[in-house]
């Protein structure tokens, strides 16, 4: 990571977009150590939970931008590469005779087949033609001095991403751990599970389970959490991810769901947006591990297709607690320099989080409650 950090201070700044690669890298690097420094802060935190919580946030927020630095550094080479080709001709031509001009005697250029006038006329033009010369090759060595910078910036980077994927790794380890041992939750309500489990095998679809779940008893002491109107467009995202189908828009299947899909990183962390009691945990139909969460009396949020689910039915959670993790890992099975056929942040493989919003049984638009501009 420090031999990264040196190459990044000493990199010229590049004219490529809002925001050059080596400027992407170096906020990278610095959330990346963050991270690591916080890492090691949580094992001796008294809110473990907390701590571990903020530390996979800031890791993912480090291997994000520094995935994106990475592959915009692949688009401008490619693009300066492309450049060449197109000119190949051309650059090839002006080379060969800068070469030949400076393989060749000072006498013998400064003679021509014409005399003296011809001589003179060809010192004229060349000494028009030298700056536009000069030019072109003061570019063509820019560009390549830029192809090897960027060369730099990927070989350096790649130390620093493995560090970064091992540690967000062991801090998921961690929090899992964390969480199992976590005593100090408050449990309001215990859901009959004799009812419950009639409920999911009658159930053919997760909005029929919401509308079952939705007219079971509701714990009424959860009216002391804070008034959930207030949330009604602060929310944040429960991960970092892409929306990639609105509310009853098709998803990638043509299929219109009540709610929005998010599409994420391998192994993201998802978060209770707000304080919120556990009515339903677990798996369900195809959605893998579901969340239900109860933020309101008669509201529900309902998070679908997690790979883990934290916490157990009827506890109270605080906002921001963990509930689950995306599949995937993000590791060593993803590329460590992306392509530039990959995501915004970077990432070939993506999870997709689907979030549902009811009032009773009610779906709402959940665009209308979350910060939407926000990654």
């Amino acid at each position: 990571m420090i031999r990264l950090a040196c190459l990044l201070l000493l990199w010229p700044a590049l004219a490529f977009a809002q925001a050059d690669p080596a400027d992407i890298a170096r906020r990278a690097v610095m959330e990346l150590d963050r991270a690591a420094r916080t890492l090691t802060a949580a094992e001796g935190s008294r809110d473990r939970v907390s701590a571990l919580t903020e530390t996979i946030r800031a890791y993912e927020s480090g291997l994000s931008a520094l995935r994106e630095g990475l592959r915009r550094a692949s688009a401008r080479e490619a693009q300066i590469r492309l450049q060449f080709d197109r000119e190949n001709a051309r650059l090839g031509s002006l080379i060969g005779a800068l070469q030949t001009m400076q393989a060749s005697p000072e006498a013998l250029l400064l003679l021509h087949p014409d005399g003296p006038m011809g001589t003179a006329r060809s010192g004229m033009i060349l000494s028009a033609v030298t700056p536009a010369l000069l030019s072109e090759v003061e570019r063509l060595r820019t560009d390549l001095t830029e192809i090897a910078t960027l060369r730099a910036l990927q070989a350096g980077a790649q130390d620093t991403l493995q560090q970064g994927l091992d540690g967000v790794q062991k801090a998921r380890t961690a929090l899992s751990r964390a969480v199992s041992d976590r005593v100090d939750l408050p449990r309001r309500m215990t859901e009959d599970d004799e009812q419950m489990q009639r409920l999911i095998e009658s159930t053919e679809t997760l909005e029929g389970f919401a509308s079952g779940l939705s007219v079971l008893p509701r714990d009424e002491t959860v009216a002391s959490l804070p008034d959930f109107a207030d949330a009604l467009g602060d929310l944040a995202l429960p991960a970092r991810g892409r929306v990639t189908a609105g509310f009853n828009d098709p998803d990638a299947a043509g299929i219109r769901r009540p709610g929005l899909t998010l599409a994420t990183a391998p192994g993201a962390l998802v978060t209770a947006p707000w304080p919120a009691t556990i009515r339903y945990r677990g798996p369900l139909l195809d959605y893998g591990n579901v969340m239900i969460l109860e933020p309101a009396p008669g509201y529900l949020l309902v998070l679908a297709g997690m790979d883990r689910v934290y916490g157990e039915t009827g506890q109270v959670i605080p906002a921001d607690a963990p509930v689950g993790l995306m599949g995937g890992t993000g590791s060593s099975d993803s590329p460590l320099i992306p392509s530039q056929s990959v995501n915004e942040d970077g990432q070939s493989d993506r999870e997709t989080l689907y979030i549902e919003l009811r009032d009773g049984q009610d779906p709402m638009d959940p665009a209308l409650w979350f910060r939407m501009d926000e990654e």
